[in-house]
């Protein structure tokens, strides 16, 4: 038997895929197996499911937050709202106030020209001033006294019966006194109250610096009164303050120029009331 018959008949060369498929598990049954692909997958799946789990839970965290800071905002909303409502009665009150006055200065001036007499008797008005003082004006001595005059002209009889020549030297004499006594007699002064409006440039302006701003305007015929602060929104207030003065010598419009001078404090000036005297 040749050699090429022995191997012929060897059955080794048939089966050697077999036999490799047996090497491969020995080594690696020796080196440790690698775990299974299946393994693997699994595991790419568990951290799936742990990402999309992180992902909603920071989506129902954002929605909570958001959700507190929509109910911060209407609470706040609501409390601006309730803000404003109050200031805004608060004004209507203050124009109510006003309305009143100028109907009852109305009222008062209707009646002082139709009865002359009640302007020469009645008593002059008294400027307050913000310390709660009130300083009576001086016209009611010259009032006085051309009330006295006028009763001492009704005393005078220009027209006498007796018509001889010492009554018209009489006469005269009477004549020329009266004439007279109506040059001395004061002439009256117009006066004038006026309320003035006096509006910052925000809520951060120092509202008593203003104020002294405004006092420290000076003319002949002005006379400053009382003062307050009145809100108008947002935190920002109005100086609303009063004055007398003489219609020949201060106007509104000269006040208005002076006070808006101040223009770090002042952003404007109106005029809330104006009444006669």
């Amino acid at each position: 038997m040749t050699s090429a018959d022995f191997l012929a008949q060897e059955k080794i060369w048939f089966d050697k895929p077999r036999y490799d498929e047996a090497e491969r598990r020995y080594y690696e049954h020796m080196n440790g197996a690698p775990q299974p692909t299946q393994d693997a997958g699994a595991n790419s799946i568990l951290q799936d499911i742990a990402r999309a789990r992180e992902n909603i839970q920071k989506s129902l965290a954002g929605q909570q937050q958001s959700s507190t800071s929509t109910a911060a905002d209407q609470g706040e909303l609501v409390s601006r709202i309730k803000s404003l409502e109050l200031e805004n009665q608060s004004l209507h009150k203050v124009v109510e106030d006003l309305r009143a006055a100028l109907s009852k200065l109305e009222c008062r001036v209707s009646v002082l020209e139709k009865s002359p007499a009640a302007v020469t008797s009645a008593p002059a008005p008294s400027v307050p001033y913000t310390n709660g003082t009130a300083v009576q004006q001086k016209s009611s001595a010259p009032v006085k006294k051309v009330e006295e005059e006028e009763e001492d002209d009704d005393d005078f009889d220009l027209f006498g019966s007796d018509e001889d020549e010492e009554a018209e030297k009489l006469k005269e004499q009477r004549l020329k006194e009266y004439a007279e006594k109506k040059a001395k007699k004061p002439a009256l002064i117009a006066k004038s109250s006026i309320l003035l409006d006096v509006k910052p440039w925000d809520d951060e302006t120092d509202m008593a610096k203003l104020e002294e701003c405004v006092r420290s305007v000076q003319a002949d015929g002005l006379l400053w009164g009382t003062s307050k602060l009145v809100p108008v929104g947002y935190g920002i207030k109005k100086l609303q303050i009063a004055c007398v003065v003489e219609d020949d010598k201060v106007g509104t419009d000269m006040l208005e120029e002076e006070i808006t001078k101040f223009e770090d404090y002042v952003q404007s000036v109106d005029v809330a009331a104006f009444n006669k005297i």
